[in-house]
């Protein structure tokens, strides 16, 4: 089956709480994966003596989901197994948080399981909140409006990453370690963990927590806490925008994290993704005057979409040329940090509506099954999340180490004689390679934030 799905599985989980003045919402999603590697945990009120705190956790997996189903139930004990901070002392809470991730990690070793997870936490007391990451998953603080803090992804092309993954007898090939692992700590992953004599935050991937301490503020508002198929197609600012958006619209968390799942689903997410959201005491209220304004666009965009139907000359246009019309146009009060996309939803609704029985249209983005042309599209998109700005860098040196010399230099002969290497690409060089271009118009193929002219643009 590969590892993607034909179609994404939309279906969510959710959940929500109040407590210690905190409101939290959680949703995940599985998406285009084919199966659904993450896992969170949301605890109001720990034990011995600390109901005043609350802790928050998404782990996000890979090779597999036991290492985070089994940090989610898990580490939050180790954290507190054997320490003694009663109060809010933050070297206490620190060293707590640092031996209780090499411990959860240690506990896991004798497993035969080799999947390994990133995890992203946050751990609050009454005066202050204690931000943990290890991986590319990502927490934000939105303070007075604006993004206050961001915890660092941890990635194998980092100087400092990079540095302890080759003395430990590793490299960094393709941004990976050993060109396989796309991040540089994790819990799990033993198969990296396997350097003699060396500590287990001296491995090639490490255990160690990053932890951010920040004294609570009156203007706090959210924290919200994801794995990196949020992050691949939104900045921190965008998702801070986004979210205090929607919180004006209602206060139901839950709807808020589905709406940015899908969001980020229709700006080309193709991975699992999981999001929880920790609401302050002055967070975001709902305004009558956004409502207002939300339902003003929703009525403009409702109109839009009849008049573009009606004016196809060839029949009922796809929804995807609808899209790509809609993208074209300077669209009035749009969501910020979500654009078209994160109206999409409306979009589909209308459009169905007055398309009940026309073709089976994917909903997002392309009829039927595709073709292949559409699918390389899928696969060069996903390449280039996953590299960012070197992808075109990176693109080029793997192909090439697939490139053999051409048998016939008769370009006219029959193509069945053209041996091809296993990525279905012809023996020629990379600079004669044409990538097909993405259109700066259809939304579904760039995200947010990007200046793009086509995949062979200069990165």
């Amino acid at each position: 089956m590969g590892a993607f799905l034909d179609k994404p599985k939309t279906e969510k989980q959710n959940s929500h709480g109040e407590g210690n003045s905190l409101h939290y919402g959680l949703s995940s999603m599985q998406g285009w994966r084919v199966e659904m590697e993450d896992a969170h945990a949301a605890v109001l009120g720990l034990p011995s003596s600390l109901d005043a705190w609350s802790f928050f956790a998404v782990f996000d997996g890979h090779a597999g989901s036991r290492t985070a189903t089994y940090c989610s139930q898990h580490l939050l004990g180790s954290i507190m197994d054997g320490t003694s901070f009663c109060g809010d002392d933050p070297a206490a809470v620190r060293s707590a948080i640092h031996a209780g991730f090499l411990r959860v990690d240690e506990d896991m070793r004798g497993c035969p399981d080799r999947s390994g997870s990133t995890a992203v936490a946050l751990l609050a007391s009454p005066r202050r909140l204690y931000f943990i990451n290890c991986g590319d998953s990502r927490a934000v603080l939105c303070r007075g409006g604006r993004v206050q803090l961001a915890t660092h992804d941890h990635k194998p092309a980092d100087p400092v990453e990079c540095e302890r993954i080759v003395r430990a007898g590793g490299s960094v090939t393709v941004q990976r370690v050993n060109g396989s692992l796309a991040v540089s700590r994790a819990l799990g992953d033993f198969d990296y963990k396997c350097a003699n004599g060396r500590s287990p935050t001296e491995q090639q991937v490490s255990p160690e927590p990053e932890v951010y301490e920040v004294e609570r503020s009156e203007d706090d508002e959210f924290a919200l806490l994801a794995c990196d198929g949020i992050w691949d197609v939104m900045s921190n600012e965008d998702a801070c925008s986004f979210i205090r958006s929607r919180l004006q619209l209602q206060d139901n968390l839950e709807e808020v994290c589905n709406s940015l799942l899908d969001t980020c689903l229709h700006k080309g997410s193709r991975d699992n993704m999981s999001v929880v959201l920790v609401c302050f005491p002055n967070g975001p209220k709902v305004s009558e005057a956004a409502v207002r304004q939300e339902a003003e666009l929703d009525r403009h965009l409702e109109a839009r979409v009849e008049e573009i139907m009606q004016m196809e000359e060839n029949g009922t246009p796809s929804m995807a040329e609808v899209m790509r019309v809609l993208a074209s146009e300077a669209i009035p009060n749009l969501p910020p940090g979500g654009g078209l996309a994160s109206k999409h939803g409306t979009i589909e609704a209308v459009y169905t509506r007055l398309n009940p029985h026309g073709e089976d249209v994917d909903s997002h983005g392309a009829e039927g099954g595709g073709t292949a042309a559409t699918h390389l599209l899928d696969v060069l998109r996903q390449f280039r999340i996953n590299h960012r700005g070197e992808y075109r860098q990176v693109l080029e040196g793997t192909l090439s180490s697939f490139c053999q010399p051409c048998d016939s230099p008769n370009p006219d002969e029959d193509s069945a004689a053209t041996p091809t290497s296993h990525l279905g690409v012809s023996p020629t060089s990379t600079s004669q390679l044409c990538f097909p271009e993405l259109n700066p118009l259809d939304p579904s193929t760039h995200t947010q934030g990007e200046n793009l002219s086509g995949l062979s643009g200069s990165c």
